[in-house]
């Protein structure tokens, strides 16, 4: 019999959670999460990639056991069977996804006006960011495999650009700036642990590549918890260059492309506009990653409730779903500002993950996973959003309005879509 090779092995899955992780969200963070918890920020991303270990840890053992390609949505039912709950939480986990996109989108306006226009203008910025969103749903209708292909580069490039800084902004620091004197309260920190882990989104693609993976038992897990510490080092030292470049003031004022600001003291004005360039290309590069598995295959498994056994790239030529996820984005874009449409997303995908974990321990005995490991797993999902909450009521008094809305439709859209279809979401293993 003939030997099958995979298209994953052990390093390839790595720098795939690398490339997916390392991307429009450390140029979304490091500012806005600086901004809260000041010199202490390294702090809250060695937290979130703690809790990013757990998370992936337990996501790994639920691929293990459960290999689709349908992911938290198929951990679900069979976790808590086929229901409207089960559901539910799978078009939630469809609506965040679509919110994620929305804030990678933001950003890359944000950073376009900036470097173009010298500042943030909030009309710009819009422009920027639906523009961003159009070429790509127009590149994915039209199925150009060229874009994808460039992947590997953009990772690259991002990645040297990331680590070059890093390594010089580390010689030029302040030490002063990072002095205890200047400690934020320690509230701060904790508070900031929610964006901090919404940095590190993107390492449950990994489980994803289980069909195609070599030995998946014993890489999957190497795989996911390898490229989480891989990142986190990366971006602790980030952190601390940031805030060793920029007075806190800076890092506030600043706090929506700081990566980019924090590179002017040490390379100028080119310095500047090199990281503005990067973060363009990295937050592009996400919407294109992820636009179309999203809305296709995360619009199949909401709408229909399955995929099929084959599913490639723009095979069934369906773009029914692209072209609904790419409206619905449209409104988030126009009606909040990265700031809150990255703590939505951070709230709604750390529930999310947690009510996934829960399920996971209802199965723990099918999956060998360690129970103490997925009740911390749980416990710090659900902590964590409710510091993250906590911490933003007086600037966003409405959020805990926008979640209870974004549940409720959730509901409202599945039980709809189960009247009028008959549909179900059948487990694929």
């Amino acid at each position: 019999m003939a030997k099958t090779d995979k298209a994953f092995g052990l390093w390839s899955a790595v720098f795939l959670g690398i490339g997916s992780m390392v991307g429009a969200g450390i140029f979304i963070v490091i500012g806005q999460a600086g901004a809260i918890a000041g010199n202490l920020v390294w702090l809250s991303f060695i937290f979130g990639a703690m809790i990013a270990l757990l998370s992936g840890y337990s996501l790994a053992k639920l691929a293990i056991r459960y290999p689709s390609r349908g992911g938290i949505t198929e951990y679900l039912v069979q976790s808590f069977g086929e229901n409207i709950f089960s559901g539910s939480v799978s078009v939630l986990f469809y609506f965040a996804q679509l919110v994620a996109i929305s804030a990678v989108a933001k950003s890359f306006g944000t950073y376009a006006s900036t470097l173009m226009h010298g500042g943030g203008s909030g009309v710009w910025i819009d422009t920027f960011a639906i523009g961003v969103v159009a070429i790509f749903t127009l590149i994915n209708l039209i199925g150009a495999s060229s874009v994808a292909k460039a992947e590997n580069v953009i990772v690259l490039v991002k990645l040297s650009v990331l680590v070059l800084f890093a390594s010089v902004a580390l010689f030029t620091i302040d030490p002063a700036r990072l002095s205890v004197a200047d400690m934020p309260p320690i509230n701060n920190m904790l508070f900031a642990i929610g964006l901090t882990f919404f940095a590190y989104q993107g390492f449950s693609v990994i489980t994803n590549t289980i069909e195609d993976m070599e030995n998946p038992q014993v890489t999957m897990m190497k795989a996911m918890l390898l490229s989480i510490s891989l990142v986190a080092v990366l971006y602790i030292l980030t952190s601390i260059a940031v805030l060793g470049n920029l007075s806190l003031d800076e890092v506030i004022k600043t706090q929506d492309y700081a990566l980019a600001e924090a590179s002017k003291p040490i390379f100028g004005e080119w310095g500047f506009k090199i990281m503005a360039v990067t973060a363009l290309i990295a937050t592009a590069s996400a919407i294109n990653a992820t636009l179309y598995a999203v809305s296709e295959i995360g619009y199949s498994m909401a709408k229909e409730g399955n995929l099929p056994k084959i599913y490639e790239y723009n095979i069934y030529n369906s773009y029914e779903g692209l072209i609904i996820s790419a409206v619905l984005i449209v409104p988030m874009i126009l009606f909040f500002n990265l700031a809150q449409i990255t703590t939505v997303a951070t709230v709604v995908m750390l529930i999310v993950q947690g009510i996934t974990h829960i399920g996971h321990f209802i199965k723990r005995k099918e999956t060998g996973a360690k129970a103490w490991v997925i009740v911390l797993t749980v416990i710090s999902m659900f902590v964590v959003a409710g510091l993250t909450l906590y911490s933003t009521h007086k600037e966003m008094p409405n959020i805990v309005y926008y979640l209870l809305l974004s549940f409720c439709f959730a509901i409202f859209v599945e039980v709809l879509l189960r009247l009028m279809t008959k549909r179900v979401i059948a487990p694929q293993i």
